[in-house]
């Protein structure tokens, strides 16, 4: 409203008021800024920048203080740029802190609303408790160390309780009484902390003393129990030891025993060894005589299997003459038939060489053939080059549909994210857009899915403008071309309970309008673009927008357009504008034919940061089909091309054939000479290579006969070799009786051995054992004693002394009742823990500190009584001071209420006298003649 304004306040300013927008804020605001006053105080906004008027760089507040002897004039200048303030005191610069100082030198408190009430916070005023009411009172009218005296008073009742000590805390809350106070107050903090130290002390002494009474005769028991102990640890070992000895002396005459029977034993098996000992002699001689005759009648039987060998060597020989002698019969056999065989073909030859004709001219037909494959070859080759120009098309279509299909998927991606948040977002409108796109043949004309889905935004850092120009509402509603399409659309939705958005676009089209003024004319004030212009849309949705939202006639501008927005407001005349980050919507009063301003700031885009060209898609779409038929078509094409191929080949085959034929016929003359010399010449080979079977046969039967005769000697020689073997085989046959017989009395002799052995075997394991014993048992007789005298502190040689033994005539004689008594007296001395021998001397100590404790407590409770009696005077003081504050606020208060036709009271409000924390100022009220006082609360009254 004001560019400056300068207020001249009379004297006790109490009360701001006046009508809507004159500017009772504005004063209110600038006292508590130039004050030192936080913007959280106004309850406004939180940032100072924003009390500055719209469109201004910086604002200044001066206010002038009454103080004696001169005044205080506080300035400060606010800069919206970075938020920040400067401070001046009397027109010098100063710091924040300094004008704090000042300011709370003069007792003004900004933050008490008992003293400085805005406008918006008189709700939080009614919510004041008592126990704060009390607090801002004495902040605000009372002396300043009557709120810190009060403090002071809790603080130390806290205190009081938590030391335990039966005393009021009392401060004095006038200044003729401070020093008083404090003195006071510090000597009986101090009071109490010995209080509270020194009774706990002697608590603990006390108990410490009567816990060493009773250690002191429990260490004298545990004493006894421990010397015991060791006195039976001591002749354990030795019972130990003679239980051991005795063992010893035991197996060492079990063992003497064994080896006396061991020697009789050995004496009786000596007969039964020397017998053993012949009968194995006897054994080893027939053995050798076995083994020399046996080597004979294995040389011999060598030999006869050599002469066997050779004889069956003879019988391969003649087998393979006879065989020669067959195979020369075949190969003669085999001769003649191949004569005649080639007899025959010659004859056959000769004959048709008589029967051909004279050989006609080919030469034109085989021409004519020629002509033609050459043409084949010719379109062969023109077919070849357009097969491979349609399979290199072929490759350019399926690289460019590959870059249409990576570009679709791109694209789709987007939308499937667009898509992804609208269902996070708007599951109904997700469910709608689901069952539309199944069923759009129900519906005329074509129908478009939700605005946050069709709407492309070019550049997205211009998504944020569209998005807040565009209703949320809008932005998730389907657009219909026509009246009948969308009712049957809404039906549809409200059966299946979607709670969906609907608009139908404009019957003429706005898509095209044209903005009232070109923007080349609104570059000079940072437009750089109107609305329309950020964004794509299929033309019915633009054309609603263009209708609904005036998105053609709305610019959007930069951070200069905010530096200059009064001028351009003025001057253009738009009734919206977008700069960098707000918006701006001008208004004109009807009334007063004011222009009202109203800007808000800009909100990160959440529908459009990732837009999809709908047209584009569709584009992408419509070339893919197109590409698919061209890579039908071009198949066709290639697919006959291979057909016309496969024909030609069938045909140039033919022609080959043909050409073949008439060269064969004109060569077959020729070739029937050449074969009819070729077979006449082998013919008279074989004629040269007869074989003359006669001398063959003859040849044959005279190595047969050599053979035969040298047959005959080998087995001459093998009968003589079987009659020399015959008498060495009746001779083993006797030594194999022989060695049978001495070996069964062999066995009789070591059975009879046996019997004995297993005596003499088991006599001698038992006297190893029994020895082995012996030997462990010493050993252990030896450690054993060691230990025992180690235990005893004796030395090596040194025996058992005679107190020792009188002693152990005391306790028990074997080691289970040793053990069972050590047990015993070990559990009876374990039960006596944390005894030590310097328990008597603790005692003795702490019952004279005991003493000289009980006397100064004496005399420090003493001194405290009267520290009490002094704080009680101090309280009675303040509570006095404090009362005289209330009353005079009360009479005020009622006269105020009274001179407004109502009643109103305020008193101290005290539930416990020694509770200081819990004093508080009770306001109670009646604005009706026909009701009770009430305490003012924001329950039971409301408003101003």
């Amino acid at each position: 409203t004001y560019d400056a304004c300068e207020v001249f306040p009379g004297p006790n300013l109490n009360v701001v008021i006046g009508p809507n927008g004159t500017g009772k804020s504005s004063i209110v605001c600038a006292i508590c800024l130039g004050l030192a006053g936080k913007p959280s105080f106004l309850g406004r906004v939180d940032k100072v920048g924003l009390f500055v008027k719209q469109g201004r760089m910086r604002g200044l507040v001066e206010i002038e203080l009454f103080k004696k002897p001169g005044n205080i004039i506080i300035t400060r200048e606010i800069q919206v740029a970075n938020n920040t303030s400067l401070w001046f005191i009397n027109r010098k610069p100063a710091t924040l802190k300094a004008v704090e100082q000042q300011v709370s030198a003069l007792n003004i408190q900004m933050d008490n609303l008992c003293q400085f009430l805005p406008q918006d916070k008189v709700g939080e005023f009614a919510r004041l408790s008592k126990i704060e009411l009390l607090e801002a009172t004495e902040k605000s009218i009372g002396s300043q160390e009557m709120y810190q005296f009060h403090c002071e008073l809790k603080n130390f009742r806290e205190r009081e309780r938590e030391l335990e000590v039966n005393m009021y805390v009392m401060k004095l809350n006038v200044r003729s009484y401070r020093v008083r106070s404090y003195v006071f107050t510090e000597q009986l903090f101090t009071f109490q902390h010995l209080c509270k130290e020194k009774t706990s002390l002697l608590d603990k002494l006390k108990q410490r003393a009567e816990r060493y009474k009773q250690d002191v005769e429990r260490y004298h028991e545990h004493k006894r129990h421990i010397d015991l102990i060791e006195m039976l640890e001591r002749k354990r070992p030795w019972l130990e030891y003679e239980s051991v000895r005795e063992q010893h002396e035991e197996v060492k005459q079990s063992r003497n025993q064994v080896k006396r029977e061991l020697k009789m034993l050995k004496e009786s098996q000596a007969p039964w060894t020397k017998k053993i000992q012949e009968a194995e002699e006897n054994l080893k001689s027939l053995n050798m005589k076995m083994k020399d005759n046996t080597a004979k009648i294995k040389e011999i039987a060598q030999k006869c299997k050599q002469k066997q060998d050779a004889l069956e060597m003879k019988d391969k020989q003649i087998e393979e003459i006879k065989q020669a002698l067959r195979m020369k019969k075949d190969e003669e056999m085999d001769r003649q038939k191949k004569i005649c065989h080639t007899q025959e073909i010659i004859e056959a030859w000769r004959n048709e060489l008589d029967t051909m004709a004279v050989c006609e001219n080919l030469q034109p037909q085989i021409d004519a053939i020629n002509n033609e494959l050459r043409e084949l070859q010719k379109e062969r080759a023109n077919i070849d080059s357009e097969v491979s120009d349609l399979k290199a098309e072929r490759g350019n279509q399926e690289r460019e549909e590959k870059r249409v299909i990576d570009h679709l998927e791109q694209l789709n991606n987007m939308m499937k994210r667009k898509e992804e948040n609208l269902k996070a977002r708007f599951r109904d409108v997700y469910s709608a857009l689901m069952w539309l796109r199944k069923n759009k043949d129900k519906f005329k004309r074509r129908v478009f899915e939700p605005m946050m889905l069709e709407i492309n935004i070019r550049d997205s850092r211009h998504a944020k403008y569209v998005e807040n120009h565009i209703s949320s509402d809008d932005m998730r509603a389907f657009v219909f071309e026509c009246q009948e399409d969308m009712e049957t659309f809404l039906v549809e939705a409200n059966c299946q309970k979607l709670r969906v958005n609907a608009v139908c676009a404009p019957t003429e089209s706005c898509a095209e309008n044209k903005p009232s003024r070109p923007i080349e004319e609104l570059r000079q004030y940072g437009f750089f673009s109107y609305l329309r212009e950020l964004f794509d849309a299929p033309h019915p949705v633009m054309s609603y927008l263009c209708f609904q939202y005036q998105v053609h006639n709305v610019p959007v501008g930069t951070q200069k357009t905010r530096d200059m927005i009064e001028k351009v407001i003025k001057e253009t005349k738009f009734k919206q504008i977008y700069t960098a980050e707000e918006r701006y919507v001008i208004k004109v009063s009807a009334y007063t034919n004011l222009t009202l301003t109203t800007n808000t700031s800009l909100r990160a885009a959440k529908f459009l940061h990732s837009s999809v060209d709908t047209d584009e898609r569709r584009q992408l779409e419509t070339q893919q089909q197109d590409i698919s038929n061209t890579l039908k078509s071009l198949d066709m094409r290639v697919t006959a091309l291979f057909e016309r191929l496969k024909r030609l080949e069938h045909r140039d085959n033919e022609l080959r054939q043909q050409k073949k034929e008439l060269l064969d016929r004109g060569n077959r003359r020729r070739q029937l000479e050449s074969k009819i010399g070729l077979k006449c010449n082998s013919l008279r080979l074989l004629e040269q290579d007869a074989i003359d079977l006669v001398k063959e046969s003859q040849l044959a039967n005279v190595k047969i006969k050599e053979i035969n005769k040298q047959k005959a000697e080998l087995v001459i020689e093998l009968k003589h070799l079987t009659k020399n073997i015959i008498p060495l085989s009746i001779v083993n046959g006797v030594l194999t009786l022989q060695r049978i017989k001495a070996t069964a009395e062999k066995t009789r002799f070591e059975s009879e051995y046996k019997a004995g052995s297993v005596q003499l075997r088991a006599a001698e394991q038992r006297f190893n054992e029994l020895e082995d014993r012996k030997q462990v048992l010493y050993q252990n007789c030896r450690e054993l004693i060691k230990q025992a005298r180690q235990v005893c502190k004796l030395s090596p040689d040194e025996d058992l002394p005679r107190e020792f033994q009188t002693a152990f005539q005391a306790l028990p004689n074997t080691v289970e009742e040793i053990d069972a008594f050590l047990n015993e007296e070990r559990t009876r001395a374990s039960c006596f823990t944390g005894l030590s021998s310097s328990v008597v001397e603790d005692y003795n100590k702490q019952t004279q500190e005991i003493q000289q404790l009980t006397e100064y407590l004496e005399e420090k409770k003493n001194e405290l009584n009267n520290y009490k009696q002094s704080i009680s005077q101090v309280k009675e003081k303040w509570l006095k001071l404090l009362k005289e504050v209330i009353e005079r606020i009360n009479e005020n208060f009622s006269k105020f209420f009274s001179s407004m036709q109502c009643v109103g009271e305020v008193d101290l409000h005290v539930e416990n006298e020694e509770d200081y924390d819990k004093y508080g100022i009770c306001i109670r009220v009646k604005f009706h003649s026909d009701t009770e006082l009430h305490e003012l609360n924001p329950y039971h009254q409301s408003g101003g």
